[in-house]
C-alpha cells in the first residue's frame, strides 16, 4: 500500500472550479427557501464524483468556507454549500453595529432550528432532481457517497445528521440521523448541555458514523462562555469507533470559515488553513473514496479510538 501525505496526495494540476447558485423551494414546509451553492470540478476525467453537504454557522451563509471547498473540488469532490434562512447573515445584515452584538442579542426559536435540520435532507431530495436538470456536472454526482460538514452551527447540524440526539419541539430528545449520509465533519463541534439535561451519553452516543473533530486551542464561543475543550465532549460520548480529531495549536473558531469577525489576526492563518484542508482531504478520501492509505495517515494524524 502506498503512503497517503498531503504532498503525494495533490493533485499538481487541481481541476479548475466553477459554481452554480440558486434556491429550492420546499412547499411542504410553507415554500421556504433554501438558496444554495455548489462547487464542482470542470475538466475532470472521473466517472462518478462524491458529493459533500456544508452548512454554515449562526450569522453566515453558503457563501463561508470557500478556501475549503474550493480546494476540495479542485481534487475531485462535488460540494453543496446551504443558506438556513433564520439563523444565517440575515440576522445582522443591513443593522447597526458589528454582526457578532447583533447576534448575541438575538433570540432563536426551537421551530427555527428544526428547520435547519430539516433543510440537509429536503437538499439531497432535490439534489436527484437537479442533477437531471444539470448534466454537465449531475450525470457525475455519486449520490450513493455522501458526506456532511459544518462550522458551529453547522457542526452540531452535522452532529445531528450523524445520530445524535436532538430535543423537538416539545423539548423531547429525537434523532433525525439521514442515512444517506455515511461520514462527516464537524468543524468546530458543539455540545448542547444548554439545550437538555439528558446525560452525555444519552445526546452523543448515538452517533453511528465516522466524523472528524476539527477544533483548536483558541477555538473558544464567541457567542458564549466555554473553550475548546468542551467541544471534545462530542468526540469522547460518540459510540461509533471511528471518531478523529485534529487541534490546531492557536487555531481559534473563525479559521474555519476563513473570515475574522472580531478576532484579532490570526498569525497561523495560512498554515491553519492547509492543516484544515489537508486533513479534510484525508478524511473524505478514506470515507468517500475508499483509500487505504488516506485512512492510516488519518489514524496516525487524527487518532481513531475506540
Amino acid at each position: 500500500m502506498s503512503i497517503w501525505s498531503p504532498q503525494t496526495a495533490l493533485r499538481d494540476d487541481p481541476y479548475r472550479v466553477l459554481l452554480k447558485r440558486g434556491e429550492f423551494i420546499d412547499s411542504a414546509r410553507d415554500g421556504r427557501c433554501v438558496p444554495y451553492k455548489i462547487y464542482y470540478p470542470e475538466g475532470h476525467d472521473l466517472d462518478q464524483i462524491p458529493v459533500v453537504i456544508w452548512s454554515h454557522g449562526f450569522g453566515g451563509n453558503r457563501d463561508g468556507a470557500a478556501f475549503i471547498s474550493r480546494f476540495l473540488a479542485g481534487q475531485g469532490y462535488i460540494l453543496v454549500h446551504v443558506t438556513h434562512i433564520g439563523t444565517d447573515s440575515s440576522l445582522w445584515e443591513g443593522k447597526g453595529g458589528h454582526a457578532w452584538d447583533v447576534l448575541q442579542k438575538a433570540t432563536i426559536s426551537r421551530e427555527t432550528t428544526l428547520n435547519r435540520m430539516h433543510d440537509v435532507p429536503f437538499v439531497l431530495d432535490q439534489l436527484v432532481d437537479w442533477a437531471s436538470e444539470n448534466p454537465d456536472i449531475g450525470r457525475y454526482m455519486d449520490m450513493t457517497r455522501i458526506g456532511m460538514s459544518g462550522h458551529s452551527f453547522g457542526a452540531l447540524t452535522t452532529q445531528v445528521m450523524a445520530g445524535m440526539m436532538f430535543p423537538d419541539i416539545d423539548g423531547q430528545l429525537a434523532n433525525m440521523r439521514d442515512a444517506r449520509i455515511s461520514c462527516g465533519i464537524a468543524y468546530s463541534p458543539v455540545p448542547i448541555a444548554h439545550l437538555t439535561d439528558a446525560s452525555p451519553e444519552d445526546i452523543y452516543a448515538t452517533i453511528d458514523m465516522p466524523l472528524l473533530h476539527m477544533t483548536g486551542t483558541d477555538d473558544a464561543s464567541p457567542l458564549e462562555d466555554y473553550g475548546y475543550e468542551h467541544r471534545l465532549i462530542v468526540r469522547e460520548h460518540a459510540n461509533h469507533p471511528e471518531q478523529y480529531l485534529q487541534v490546531l495549536e492557536d487555531g481559534d473558531h473563525m479559521v474555519y470559515n476563513g473570515t475574522r469577525g472580531k478576532l484579532a489576526k490570526n498569525l497561523k492563518r495560512d498554515e491553519h488553513e492547509e492543516e484544515i484542508k489537508h486533513a479534510a482531504l484525508a478524511f473524505w478520501d478514506a470515507y468517500l473514496k475508499g483509500d487505504d492509505a488516506s485512512l492510516l495517515w488519518l489514524e496516525n494524524h487524527c487518532g481513531a479510538y475506540s
